[in-house]
C-alpha cells in the first residue's frame, strides 16, 4: 500500500509499505478519506508531536472493514465505519470514565502512533464504529472533528438560551456554531480576523460576526445586556486570546479552553476575582467514546451543514501540495485526502 510519512516538519515522503495484518482483537480498515486537522498542521510545522516523527499522520478518517483478527465479532467485511482515534487501555480509572486522554497508556492515531494518511490501517476493533451506508464518505470523515465539538459542549454544559462567544471561525469554530445553534444557545457571537470565515460562520448560524478584534468586547456587551457571555470558547490556541476571553465572560461565566497553545504557555489569572465571581475554566480537545457515537448520529440525521467542509479534496499522491496550500485556502473549511 501507499502511505504518506511526515519525515520532518514540512516534508512528506510517499512510501510503498506492506499492508498491516490485523492482530487478535484488531480490524483492518481500507481508508476512503482522511481530513486534514488543525492538529495535523501543528505537526506539519513542527509545533506538536515532533518526537513522533517520522510518522504517518491523520486521524479524521473513514473507510470500510477489510478484514478482522482473531476474536473479533460484530464487524463484517465491506462495512462502512469510522474509528475513535484515542487508544486507551480500556481498564483504568480514566478509561472507565471516558477520559481516555488521561490514561497512562494512551496513544493517539496520527499523533503518537501511525495514522490514516495511508490506504489501510489496523486498529483495535473495539474502536471501530459501523456507519450508515447512505452517508457519504466525505461526510463520515467529519465524525471525529464534530465529536471534539460535541465533547466541548458537553464539558461546558451548554444549554438553551445561553450566550456563547466563539473565538476562531475556522472549521472547528464553524462546527461549534452549528452545534450550539442546534442545542439552542443564544446569542452566538463569533470572532476571527478573517472576514471571509466570519461571514461563513454567520451563514452557518452565528447571530453576530466580528472581524475587527477591537470591536469584540463592545459587541459582546451589547448582545448580553452588558453582562458578558455565559460561555467563551477559545478555539485558536493563543495565550493573548485566552486572556481576552477572561474579559468577555459574565460574573459566574465559563471559559471552554479548546485551542491548543504551545507547551509551557501560561495564562495570568486573578485568583480572587475567579473565586468571588465563581468563574470557571475547563479544558477539552478530543472527542472519544460516546462523543463519537453522538457525532455520527448528528451527521447521519443532517443536523450539520457539511457542504463547506467537503469541497476540497486531494489524492494521497498530492498530500504535500494539500498541506503546502492549506493556509492559502481560507474558503475551504476542510481539506480531505482521498485514497
Amino acid at each position: 500500500m501507499q502511505a504518506a510519512y511526515l519525515v520532518e516538519p514540512g516534508r512528506f515522503d510517499l512510501r510503498d509499505v506492506p499492508v498491516p495484518e490485523p492482530g487478535p482483537g484488531e480490524a483492518l480498515i481500507k481508508i476512503a478519506r482522511t481530513g486534514i486537522c488543525g492538529t495535523d498542521m501543528h505537526i506539519f510545522h513542527g509545533n506538536y508531536a515532533a518526537e513522533s516523527l517520522p510518522m504517518i499522520p491523520g486521524h479524521e478518517f473513514t473507510g470500510t472493514v477489510a478484514a478482522v483478527g482473531d476474536g473479533v465479532t460484530g464487524l463484517e467485511e465491506g462495512q462502512p465505519a469510522v474509528v475513535d482515534m484515542n487508544v486507551g487501555c480500556g481498564r483504568c480509572y480514566w478509561c472507565r470514565r471516558n477520559e481516555i486522554l488521561n490514561c497512562p497508556d494512551m496513544q493517539q492515531m496520527g499523533i503518537t502512533i501511525d495514522g490514516a494518511f495511508a490506504e489501510y490501517i489496523a486498529v483495535p476493533a473495539r474502536l471501530v464504529i459501523p456507519a450508515p451506508s447512505q452517508v457519504s464518505p466525505a461526510v463520515l470523515a467529519l465524525t471525529e472533528p464534530l465529536a471534539c465539538v460535541v465533547r466541548a459542549a458537553r464539558k461546558a454544559q451548554v444549554t438553551f438560551g445561553q450566550s456563547v462567544v466563539i473565538i476562531g471561525a475556522g472549521p472547528i469554530g464553524n462546527l461549534h456554531v452549528q452545534l450550539l445553534r442546534t442545542i439552542g444557545a443564544a446569542p452566538i457571537i463569533v470572532s476571527d480576523i478573517s472576514a471571509e470565515r466570519v461571514q461563513m460562520a454567520v451563514e452557518a448560524g452565528a447571530d453576530y460576526g466580528v472581524s475587527d478584534p477591537a470591536a469584540l468586547k463592545d459587541t459582546v456587551m451589547q448582545a448580553t445586556d452588558s453582562r458578558g457571555a455565559d460561555i467563551v470558547i477559545e478555539s485558536v490556541g493563543h495565550p493573548a486570546l485566552y486572556q481576552e476571553a477572561l474579559g468577555l465572560i459574565r460574573k459566574g461565566g465559563h471559559i471552554a479552553a479548546f485551542g491548543l497553545a504551545g507547551a509551557g504557555e501560561t495564562l495570568p489569572l486573578d485568583i480572587l476575582q475567579t473565586i468571588l465571581q465563581e468563574n470557571s475554566i475547563k479544558g477539552s480537545v478530543a472527542g472519544m467514546g460516546q462523543d463519537m457515537h453522538d457525532s455520527l448520529t448528528l451527521l447521519s440525521h443532517g443536523r450539520i451543514k457539511t457542504d463547506a467542509f467537503t469541497g476540497a479534496e486531494y489524492p494521497l499522491a498530492d498530500i504535500q501540495a494539500a498541506f503546502d496550500s492549506f493556509a492559502d485556502r481560507p474558503q475551504d473549511l476542510k481539506t480531505q485526502i482521498v485514497m
